[in-house]
């Protein structure tokens, strides 16, 4: 080989730890799934052991009441200010064009199916699944027709991020978030740090959208229901097990389990996971044994990509609770072959069973032919947007509230309280213990690299590395953290001997899911949060079981890793230095600025109740701690003012520590 292909070869060479049949890109799945796998497990002999009306009255409440802290509570209840926009007769019932508020200035858009007469009528809310426009949509108008030509109003409003209700328009007064689910998810990212979550807004819209319902003169509030498909399966099955009022219920293309949800599609957008709920223990069957003994009836397609025999076991689950309260006939399965969605045999089944269990009447009626209005015909604005025509507030906009109020209020906690807190928020256990280390084989034409291998810091779970030497216990290493992973040849490993000035070595560490194991962030971020184990608290919990291997090691990261290095350091003194290049300023900024990027896999639920990014970084001192052109949540680079004023808290510790020269903030704009 002469000199210039050796170079080549050596430049190039690969620097991967894992082999294919390590199964890299599937392990932290993987894990995660192993891990959901005890707590259904651990559920099934707790719902075995129900055997009285007392043992499932008295698990009713305890779910319930963890349901609600998991979604950070409601808000009071304040005026809806409803008014009516537009009326128009039709062949055999009437609508009503609506807007009301579901809080203050949040205004949802819906139309009022009413049967021809006076009434009272009885009558259901229609939650919406994902259809870009929302109540418009084909399954929604033909289904509440059918309500409404069979003797029951039908309220079907517009979702946050659908209809008239997208929460984010740009420039011309479009939307700006591509699809549903997507803004879904984009509302739930700020959400969820400050203790909320989309299903929190989307449950309050429909409870309130009960309110309105049961307020009209034409609707009997005792007899009332609701039911939807797909996304709106979902919110009729919250909906019906926390708000009693709630008489007979019907989601369609939802209900499966979350045992086979995951092990077939796996989690879906944000509003359809709820913030430690696989943890404790709450799955489908339980939106309907939690309602237990009210009726409920489950449409399902054999087709479905919610699983059908999910679907199948949550039914019997719930068949023989309802059979413990002497009420077995409430509840029912309705299974069609058909894929996902709402047509007419499902439509048919939810009519009938309203009209029995609301109405009285048991009979088979049929859906006929009959016309639908077009979109704009069903606006209930001039600009068919809430936000352009109402100025109303957005979700985006609710959640910036709530962030500034958490700030205001946010008490300083001591060090190590804060350390605490930080430990149970993340998921990282209390009682740490070093990673095991595995192979390490050297590698040669690798300069700066001199081996490469493998840490293991939980069962299932290798974390891989790349060192410049083979590490002695007195070695002074620094820990590289990179956002996209180790370098993966050795061209790109070059800059790690910038990290080794003063005789240092480094260990170039990807933790779980980054790097050669990183898989899909949206599944692993949302079974993290399932398990009440974020994602960054999995990736601090693998840096420091690594750093405890290693002497005093500093921490050097960059880009995305910037808040798992911040976590480490505040959590394990053992690390003697940080540095940080281009990480997130804050999660104050991933709040307030609605189009963040790549942040799901750094959010912390809660959060911000208790501490932002900047309170690590006072937590560190007095060590050594630079940071170094930071970005805010869209990637935009920060001045050094704004930089200055987000980590206030920090130089006021690190000068209460005597210790002003050791900190070092460099914006580069």
């Amino acid at each position: 080989m002469n000199l210039l292909a050796a170079l080549l070869f050596a430049t190039s060479q690969d620097l991967t730890v894992l082999k294919p049949d390590d199964q890299p890109k599937k392990m932290l799945q993987t894990h995660l799934l192993a891990e959901c796998q005890k707590h259904f497990d651990a559920r099934r002999k707790t719902v075995e052991a129900i055997k009285t009306p007392e043992d499932l009255k008295r698990r009713q409440v305890e779910l319930r009441a963890k349901f609600v802290d998991a979604l950070g509570g409601f808000p009071e209840k304040t005026p809806l200010n409803g008014r009516i926009v537009g009326k128009e007769d039709r062949d055999g019932y009437r609508i009503e064009k609506v807007i009301y508020e579901s809080r203050p200035n949040h205004h949802v858009t819906a139309i009022l199916y009413l049967p021809s007469g006076p009434g009272p009528f009885p009558g259901v809310i229609h939650p919406m699944g994902h259809s870009a426009n929302g109540k418009a949509a084909d399954y929604a108008q033909r289904g509440s027709i059918l309500m409404a030509k069979n003797g029951i109003a039908c309220l079907n409003y517009d979702p946050i991020g659908q209809g008239e209700r997208n929460q984010l328009l740009d420039a011309a007064g479009k939307k700006a978030i591509g699809n549903s689910t997507g803004e879904h998810t984009q509302v739930g990212i700020g959400a969820l740090l400050v203790g909320w979550s989309t299903a929190t807004y989307r449950i309050w819209d429909g409870i309130r959208s009960l309110d309105y319902l049961a307020s009209r003169p034409e609707v009997d509030p005792t007899r009332l229901g609701c039911t939807g498909c797909s996304g709106g399966g979902t919110l009729t099955s919250y909906l019906m097990a926390l708000d009693e009022r709630i008489l007979a219920a019907a989601p369609s293309c939802y209900v499966t389990s979350l045992e086979r949800l995951f092990a077939t599609i796996g989690p879906q957008d944000a509003e359809q996971n709820i913030t430690g709920q696989v943890a404790f223990g709450m799955e489908h069957a339980d939106y309907v044994t939690m309602r237990a003994p009210r009726p409920t009836i489950l449409l399902t397609g054999s087709r479905d990509f919610f699983d059908i025999q999910g679907s199948w076991t949550t039914f019997r689950e719930a068949k023989l609770a309802y059979g413990i309260l002497g009420r077995a006939e409430a509840v029912d399965l309705l299974e069609w072959d058909m894929p996902h969605g709402y047509p007419k045999t499902h439509r048919e089944g939810a009519v009938r069973w309203f009209r029995r269990w609301l109405l009285g009447v048991d009979d088979a009626i049929v859906e006929q032919d009959f016309p639908i209005a077009k979109e704009r015909d069903v606006w209930c604005t001039e600009t068919g947007q809430v936000l352009s025509s109402l100025k109303g507030v957005s979700a985006f906009e609710l959640n910036a509230q709530r962030e500034r109020e958490l700030a205001a209020t946010r008490r300083k906690l001591p060090a190590e309280d804060l350390r605490g807190e930080v430990m149970r928020l993340v998921g990282v256990p209390v009682k740490l213990t070093p990673a095991t280390k595995g192979d390490f084989v050297p590698v040669s034409n690798s300069r700066p690299v001199e081996t490469k291998g493998w840490y293991a810091t939980e069962p299932g779970i290798k974390v891989t590395a790349l060192c410049t030497k083979e590490l002695g216990p007195r070695d002074s290493v620094v820990v590289s953290l990179r956002g996209e992973g180790k370098p993966r040849n050795v061209a790109s490993a070059q800059d790690l001997t910038t990290l080794m000035e003063g005789g240092r070595q480094v260990l170039a560490l990807d933790p779980r899911g980054v790097g050669e194991t990183s898989g899909s962030e949206f599944k692993d971020a949302f079974l993290g949060f399932h398990l009440a184990r974020p994602l960054l608290g999995q990736r601090v919990f693998d840096v420091i079981a690594v750093g405890q291997r290693l002497d005093r090691p500093g921490l050097a990261a960059v880009g995305a890793s910037g808040p798992v290095a911040l976590h480490a350091a505040a959590i394990d003194r053992n690390f003697s230095e940080v540095t940080i290049e281009g990480g997130l300023i804050s999660w104050s900024s991933v709040v307030r600025i609605p189009l963040s990027k790549g942040q799901l896999g750094n959010v912390v639920p809660g959060a911000l109740k208790v501490y932002d990014l900047p309170d690590l970084a006072a937590a560190i001192a007095p060590r050594p701690l630079t940071i170094r052109n930071p970005i805010d949540a869209a990637g935009n680079p920060v001045s050094q003012a704004e930089l200055e004023e987000a980590y206030a808290v920090a130089r006021a510790a690190y000068k209460a520590a005597g210790a002003e020269s050791k900190l070092v903030l460099e914006a580069n704009r």
